[in-house]
């Protein structure tokens, strides 16, 4: 496959030169288009792709590995009418950009702009809205079964990666699939597999071979023959299966009831091309496996794909540069110091993540204690309890887990963690709003339902040093805890001493009048903002469960409003949770509820939706002054 022009960053892509790409408003003009113009525009679009991302920000690595898939499917499947449903999104800006969006990734993942995942309501295109992982078979399955009991004649395509092949859902949805007489195509998209180095000529004629009506006609007349034999189908489908088997990983797929085609190079556009073709003629449940390369065409996304996986804006010439000046460490970097000096002082300590290894901060402590360190892929049900197994033998496990994540392991929080009482701790990331990944990753419903849990322990720390704190806390409680802490940059420093806070005790940040704004969290900062010029009291809550009772009632005591300000959905929230202890207390006083408001935010630049939402100081200081002028 020819690369960027250049071998970028040596050389580079005038972006002047898109000239074919630019022609392309919708896949059937990529239709049209000969053999020869696919490889020119599959050039063009890779280099539109990296120079889009350079400029917004966005995922690269994986994008950059799509662009040739996304081509031929387009090309051989009438889409929008034929289905396509990509598995959580990092691999769709090529598809974006060739049904209608070109223009538009100007704006990716901007306020305003489009999204960095398909979504429904953003084209015709976007079958399914997709950002969390493992359900583009589900989806697609469904799709095609509708299609059957509507008796349209239409494909219906899943595209995952091998990554979101290892969760459950996946494996469920391919038992389902195998059981219908549907028919459904799986497109597995493997760049990380040991079952790389097959790929070839002879593994791409054996696809083109395997995927022809010619075996697919021979294979049913055999099986009609042979089934008359007693014995004989079984003894040559086992055979069959045997010889595959040489060449293929192909058995467990076809275990499921799927006729296993590949592994094939993803990146081989005319093999693509006839592959997809034949496979378009087949009956009944098919699977597609291709090889692709992160990163593919642009050599420092190849050489790191997880450096490139979603950069910031960058020069494509000179690549990711480090900041002349340390950056502010993030909640996720002081987690990662924790761990490891956590697990420095405790030998207990094991840590347990569900394929977030970067993104939570848990590289050093990986490196550092690699047999007590287990990232069990994309499988957050199986985390939680493998957790919990950890728990019953006298191990001190620690999850680290992105908020919304751990919504796909509620069930297993309930029943195998807390209804035990098991002393896992919950490292809960991106709580609140994270930015350019906007409704489908904000951590915006964990208070909610997490409160509500007997036996767990909730706290939200409002700087770094208390971050650290609230983790030795929940560690040292002996019961289920979780410590939810936004995306971004720490407020101020921690310190090294792993100290423990009384459980269920806040602290009074402000001595004022009239007002008391209750804090949770991140909040406590633009809280001490908007107290200023108020002259209201602000209490740092630290704990969402169990509140402090006693703090309230001081409060509710000596104000005449109370506040409660939360990074999260009023609805069920902190503050929902203050009503109900001042409830019990038998208090009455006005209380003003300031947090989310009862809608999905999208994506966009965090600190303008926080102040689209009346969560930044200026927005919480006009809403209590409303209530105290009325």
């Amino acid at each position: 496959m020819a690369s960027i022009p250049g071998e970028l960053p040596a050389g580079g892509y005038n972006p002047m030169m898109f000239d074919l790409l630019k022609t392309i408003d919708d896949p059937s003009g990529l239709r049209k288009l000969e053999r020869k113009q696919l490889h020119r525009l599959a050039e063009e679009l890779r280099a539109y792709v990296l120079d889009s991302v350079s400029k917004t920000g966005g995922h690269l690595s994986s994008n950059l590995g799509t662009v040739e898939l996304t081509i031929a499917l387009h090309k051989v499947f009438e889409t929008p009418e034929d289905r396509v449903v990509w598995d959580v999104g990092h691999q769709t800006y090529a598809h974006k950009i060739l049904t209608g969006r070109r223009e538009a990734m100007a704006r990716l993942r901007m306020q305003d702009g489009i999204s960095g995942f398909p979504r429904r309501a953003e084209s015709r295109y976007d079958t399914f809205g997709t950002a969390h992982s493992s359900t583009s078979i589900s989806a697609a399955l469904g799709m095609a079964v509708a299609a059957k009991a509507k008796g349209e004649a239409r494909k219906c395509i899943a595209v995952i990666g091998d990554g979101a092949m290892s969760a459950g859902m996946a494996f469920e949805a391919m038992n389902n699939a195998g059981a219908m007489e549907v028919d459904l195509l799986v497109v597995l998209n493997d760049n990380e597999m040991s079952i790389s180095p097959p790929v070839g000529a002879l593994t791409n004629y054996l696809a083109r071979l395997l995927s022809g009506r010619m075996y697919a006609t021979a294979r049913r007349a055999s099986e009609h023959i042979l089934k008359r034999v007693p014995g004989m189908w079984e003894m040559a489908r086992r055979t069959e299966e045997h010889v595959k088997g040489m060449v293929t990983p192909s058995t467990l797929f076809e275990e499921f009831g799927f006729n296993y085609i590949g592994p094939i190079d993803g990146h081989d556009l005319d093999t693509l091309i006839a592959t997809l073709t034949n496979i378009r003629k087949l009956k009944g449940p098919q699977f597609l496996h291709i090889v692709t390369r992160k990163g593919q065409g642009y050599k420092l996304a190849e050489d790191d794909p997880i450096a490139y996986h979603g950069p910031s804006k960058f020069d494509p010439a000179e690549g990711i540069k480090k900041a002349a000046t340390p950056a502010k460490p993030t909640y996720s970097q002081v987690f990662g110091d924790w761990l490891c000096d956590t697990a420095q002082a405790d030998a207990r300590l094991v840590a347990v993540t569900p394929a977030m290894r970067e993104g939570s901060g848990m590289v050093r402590y990986s490196e550092l204690y690699p047999a007590r360190y287990f990232d069990v892929g994309i499988a957050e049900q199986h985390a939680v309890t493998f957790a919990a197994g950890l728990a019953c033998e006298g191990l001190r496990p620690v999850v680290a887990i992105y908020s919304t994540f751990l919504q796909r392991g509620y069930d297993q929080l309930i029943h195998d963690v807390a209804i035990q009482n098991l002393p896992v701790t919950f490292a809960l990331d991106r709580g609140g709003l994270v930015g350019g990944d906007g409704a489908t990753h904000n951590g915006a419903f964990d208070y909610a339902f997490l409160r509500t849990v007997p036996n767990l322990t909730l706290m939200a720390p409002s700087d770094a040093n208390e971050c650290r704190q609230m983790l030795t806390t929940a560690f040292q409680l002996g019961t289920p805890a979780a410590v939810r802490y936004p995306r971004g940059a720490a407020v101020g420093e921690a310190t090294q001493e792993l100290t423990a806070l009384p459980v269920g005790k806040g602290e009074v940040r402000r001595n004022g009048k009239r007002v008391a704004i209750l804090a949770f969290g991140a909040m406590l900062k633009p809280a001490l903002e908007a107290a200023e010029s108020l002259d209201a009291t602000v209490a740092n809550m630290r704990f969402v469960k169990p509140l402090d009772l006693d703090l309230i009632r001081q409060l509710a005591a000596t104000h005449e409003v109370l506040v409660t300000v939360e990074e999260h959905q009023v609805m069920g929230g902190a503050g929902s949770a203050v009503c109900e202890a001042l409830n019990g207390l038998g208090i009455e006083r006005r209380v003003l509820l300031l947090g989310l408001p009862d809608r999905f935010i999208d994506h966009g630049d965090p600190g303008k939706l926080l102040s689209s939402v009346g969560l930044d100081a200026p927005g919480i200081q006009n809403a209590i002054r409303r209530v105290i002028t009325e």
